[in-house]
């Protein structure tokens, strides 16, 4: 069966994620009066770091073959941050509510949510809303919740109406160049893999 995008990478990775954080895409440029200015060259992506546990010498080469498939294709893959798939008030496995944006503030950067009776957010928590991940910068609980404000400013092409996911939330990221590492014991073939990728829009 060919492979099709986005791909199922993470599903069964044997390891974790850290770091899982957004990264600007700014430019800084000195003047001789030795003032520094920043230009802003769009919304902040998000960029994460996954390493294995170590693992046999198949398993490893493996995990590899995969990996550097999807980084040489440049094929986008569901991630999400492994310490948070769940907010952090409502850990275990039952299922979760899918919530829906309810109205947007001004500043593009404060939300309500509906229909996540019972949820209570948390600063750090994670959420997908519409086709982008945001992460909470305020507690928020009711139906619908007060305004908070996620981190990053909402996309472009964000409406109220639209699906807001709290169990497991992704974005589409790629593989980048290069950063795919593996580490063996020259001895047993045994070693680690690990790997960086930053988000696709």
């Amino acid at each position: 069966m060919a492979l099709t995008e986005p791909l199922d990478l993470l599903t069964g990775f044997p390891g974790w994620s850290q770091p899982f954080e957004l990264m600007a895409r700014q430019e800084q440029s000195r003047h001789a009066s030795g003032r520094t200015r920043v230009k802003d060259f769009g919304t902040p992506l998000w960029h994460g770091s996954w390493s294995t546990k170590t693992l046999s010498a198949n398993a490893l080469d493996q995990w590899r073959a995969r990996i550097e498939q999807a980084m040489v294709s440049q094929m986008t893959f569901v991630a999400w941050q492994s310490s948070r798939c769940r907010p952090i008030m409502h850990p275990g496995s039952s299922s979760l509510p899918t919530g829906e944006l309810h109205s947007i503030g001004n500043d593009d950067k404060t939300v309500r949510i509906a229909d996540l009776v019972g949820i209570q957010l948390s600063v750090g928590d994670m959420l997908r809303i519409g086709n982008g991940l945001y992460r909470a910068a305020e507690q928020a609980a009711g139906n619908p919740t007060p305004y908070f404000t996620v981190s990053p400013h909402l996309w472009p092409g964000t409406v109220t109406g639209q699906d807001v996911i709290i169990e497991r939330p992704w974005c589409l990221m790629t593989v980048d160049p290069g950063s795919l590492s593996t580490s063996a014991d020259i001895r047993t073939g045994r070693g680690t893999l690990s790997f960086t990728a930053t988000e696709a829009r």
